[in-house]
């Protein structure tokens, strides 16, 4: 379904125009060099000039005059019929938001709720891109909400909108908590809010017409976005609805073992055939709490792979798993970005990553494919680890730094040791050394 979002499009507009503004100050920057490097050329041939006709005698003769050089344009690293043929974005995805709760807490204010500080810290991050994902597990279907529900108020959604959210994986364990009701008042909420869900969908009708993926356009390059769920907490799809998520396993309410080839291969297939540029796929997959990488695992990723996605976001472990980025072919799985924002109570469930993917189309060739990718180790502070009470998301480098430079609401110092510990793990994590194989 392509995205019809008046408030995503004058998004990008105002970035495009960010962006248009930062090449004309580089322009002028550019002139500015060289009418600097002209004066001083002009300034140092008057002074050999005048140093030659009254320097006299001896002294004169031996000056050495030399042409002046022209000045040289500042190059660029390729030429402009060749910059001109690529254009880049970049595609920023956090892992899981799930509804306890703590979270439901993080944003209780006077009169309601507001989560404005709980993503205050990576709100830049967030929304430093072309397009944002993040996977909600939990619904916003009313009250009561926290653990029990894992309904959220619509404020949450509020917040991630300001934070710089685009789309929402909503293919997860959480899809049908609240029955097909909540799913339906979630999507409805989430499209309000000005964010597009991915992978659920109210009907068999909007199902049909959307055939289970999302279609945009950033700066010219035409991206897929589709997502999938291992399972749905134990729970199944009530009868005749079947297609409501896009499921992984034909067995998705227990033993998640026999991969839904069919089922995949029919919606990529559907993906592939709107011929987009790069297809990113958003898998709620693997098992909590365990880093080892399934058979099935990597056999969805083969399956996916010849069918044409090139990216692959995965969520669900709560614990941040190793990243595969295959430069030549141009394509990139990340098994696991960890939890954004939930309890943090558990082992490695309190960091995680902001991941950016760069993705650069080259018109001359037609070649569409991620040429690098980077990231931004998180947080979680909980409220005994903050000067000020708050649960939220910080970045870690800008928190240690705070807490060296004595700021007023630094972390706790256990905290900043936790954080200094977790950007270890997390390169640990997502570049594991090779398995030596003899």
């Amino acid at each position: 379904m392509p995205l019809h979002d008046d408030e995503m499009n004058r998004r990008r507009e105002k970035r495009e125009a960010q962006r248009k503004k930062q090449q004309a100050e580089a322009r002028r920057l550019k002139i500015t060099l060289i009418l600097a490097a002209v004066v001083l050329a002009l300034c140092a041939a008057g002074i050999i000039f005048l140093t030659s006709r009254f320097g006299g005698g001896e002294q004169t003769a031996a000056v050495e005059t030399r042409p002046t050089e022209k000045p040289t344009e500042a190059t660029e690293p390729t030429s402009r019929a060749e910059k001109g043929t690529k254009t880049t974005i970049h595609i920023k995805a956090a892992g899981d938001l799930n509804v306890t709760d703590s979270v439901i807490n993080a944003g209780v204010a006077v009169g309601g709720y507001d989560y404005t500080r709980a993503f205050m810290d990576v709100c830049g991050v967030l929304s430093d891109a072309d397009l944002t994902v993040i996977n909600l597990e939990g619904n916003i279907c009313g009250e009561p909400y926290g653990s029990a529900t894992t309904s959220a108020p619509r404020e949450l959604l509020e917040g991630l909108r300001s934070a710089g959210v685009d789309l929402i994986q909503m293919a997860n364990s959480c899809t049908i908590n609240n029955g097909l009701i909540g799913l339906t008042s979630t999507l409805q909420s989430i499209r309000a809010a000005g964010m597009e869900p991915v992978g659920a969908f109210a009907s068999a009708a909007e199902f049909q017409q959307s055939k289970g993926y999302t279609i945009t356009e950033v700066q010219g390059i035409k991206v897929a976005f589709v997502a999938f769920t291992k399972g749905l907490g134990g729970r199944g799809m009530p009868t005749g609805n079947e297609n409501l998520v896009n499921l992984l396993y034909e067995d998705y309410a227990d033993l998640y073992d026999k991969v839904d080839k069919d089922g995949i291969t029919r919606i990529l297939k559907d993906v592939a055939a709107e011929k987009p540029d790069i297809t990113i796929a958003l898998l709620h997959w693997g098992s909590e709490y365990n880093d080892e990488i399934s058979d099935t695992q990597k056999s969805i990723v083969s399956l996916m792979k010849k069918q044409g996605v090139d990216v692959i976001l995965g969520t669900h472990p709560h614990t941040v798993q190793s990243i595969v980025y295959e430069e030549g072919q141009g394509t990139l799985v990340a098994y696991s970005l960890g939890d954004f924002f939930g309890d943090a109570s558990r082992g490695g469930t309190n960091y995680s990553i902001i991941l950016d993917v760069e993705i650069t189309k080259d018109t001359s060739t037609g070649v569409t494919k991620v040429t690098d990718y980077s990231y931004t180790p998180i947080y979680t502070v909980t409220e005994g680890e903050s000067a000020d009470g708050y649960r939220r998301v910080v970045r870690i480098d800008k928190a240690v730094e705070a807490w060296e430079d004595n700021y007023l609401d630094k972390v706790t110092e256990t905290a900043k040791d936790a954080m200094v510990y977790a950007q270890q793990r997390i390169g640990e994590r997502i570049l594991p050394p090779k398995e030596d194989k003899k």
